[in-house]
């Protein structure tokens, strides 16, 4: 059988964190791995009121096919909220794609070739690196920091670079939770600017901010360079696969014909539900309370983490998102410590996946928002007692 499959497909892995969340299925487990909203916070009568409404209201027509683009109504919702904040976005630049991996994958289709270079961060969003890897791409990866991606480092990295993308999550990085500085933006953006390259600005967690000032996207700095990525699966539910992405008319045009021909259509019933859900609910209150318990939640594994880990261990405090990045001292393998803490049965994500080539490394990505406060709080427990062993020995 495998002298039948595509060069294409042969040399990507398997998600290594869908095999992490294999094994976090175990209910013994405690899993921080998962980048799992809440389930608790779903607005499961809302959104039932708004299907039992549309079935009631126009139930054949919410049960047919619809055009590529999305539905029309849910497209204007998201240009009314760019305008929100600032940005002037049309309704014809913005396609609806299931969740924004699709948005990612469709890019790839679109405008690379193989061996074509991609700019990434370093750690980088393992979903992106797996997507743009199934087209073959070739990553240049940037480090980021605390105050955003390093900017000497890019500016050496474009010397040689003949990258077509650069991909990019600067509110509340996945996976270190950091976000970019608006004078780290600038600089990227001047780096960037009148080069043939276009910019990713992929913004899954940036309505979640529990402190700090909303930072200026790209799109108003880049605006002819920067596709903008979307999703409601981290503010609504993760399960309708509903995100968009926003691009120039000329590169839609052909995100377009890529996805009629990959699926003719997102789930055009959920994008009614969601439509009708929103129209119904004031989004912005909803999100209110998903930012008041993720940011409790994230105190919560803070002070454990103050408590349980050694003195040795650091950690980024995010201002918003689902994640925390934790250090561990000099040598010590994230890896190593994931298998001896499943026996401990606690799960997490170990950095190694969210780097290009580097390996054994001693980082690693804890999940708080899926898990509750004293379910957090032991697992954080068990954890600290598998680094004060290890470093004991």
């Amino acid at each position: 059988m495998n002298e039948l499959f595509s060069n294409r497909i042969s040399g990507v892995a398997p998600s290594f964190i869908r095999e992490i969340l294999k094994v976090a299925m175990d209910p013994e487990i405690i899993s921080f791995a998962g980048g799992l909203p809440n389930r608790d916070l779903f607005p499961v009568q809302a959104l039932q009121k708004a299907t039992n409404d549309l079935f009631n209201e126009d139930g054949k027509d919410i049960l047919q096919y619809s055009s590529t683009e999305g539905y029309l109504p849910l497209r204007e919702m998201i240009a009314a909220d760019y305008k929100r904040k600032g940005l002037q976005i049309s309704v014809d630049e913005i396609l609806i794609t299931n969740g924004s991996q699709q948005g990612l994958d469709l890019l790839g289709k679109v405008l690379l070739n193989e061996g074509d270079q991609v700019l990434i961060e370093e750690p980088g969003y393992l979903g992106a690196i797996q997507a743009f890897e199934v087209y073959s791409a070739v990553f240049n990866s940037v480090p980021v920091h605390q105050d955003g991606m390093d900017i000497d480092a890019l500016k050496e990295t474009l010397k040689t670079s003949n990258a077509k993308l650069m991909y990019t999550v600067p509110n509340f990085q996945n996976p270190s939770g950091i976000s970019y500085t608006d004078e780290n933006r600038r600089a990227v953006a001047d780096c960037l600017l009148n080069k043939k390259i276009l910019l990713i600005e992929d913004n899954p967690y940036g309505d979640l901010r529990f402190s700090g000032e909303e930072k200026q996207s790209f799109k108003a700095l880049l605006p002819d360079q920067t596709i903008l990525l979307g999703s409601f699966s981290k503010t609504v539910v993760p399960s309708f696969r509903l995100g968009w992405i926003t691009a120039p008319k000329a590169l839609m045009d052909k995100l377009v014909i890529a996805k009629q021909a990959g699926d003719l259509h997102t789930n055009y019933f959920c994008q009614r539900v969601l439509h009708r859900f929103l129209q119904d609910n004031d989004l912005q209150a909803h999100i209110k309370k998903i930012i008041a318990v993720y940011g409790h939640q994230k105190q919560v594994m803070e002070n454990a983490i103050k408590r349980c880990f050694p003195e040795q261990v650091s950690y980024i405090n995010p201002e918003g998102g689902m994640f925390l990045w934790v250090t561990l001292p000099e040598g010590m393998s994230a890896t190593e410590l994931f298998d001896k803490a499943l026996k401990y049965k606690v799960a997490f994500v170990p950095g190694d996946p969210f780097y290009v080539e580097k390996r054994g490394l001693n980082t690693l990505r804890l999940n708080f928002s899926s898990v509750d406060p004293d379910i957090i709080e032991e697992g954080i427990k068990r954890l600290g007692k598998v680094l004060h062993e290890l470093l004991d020995n």
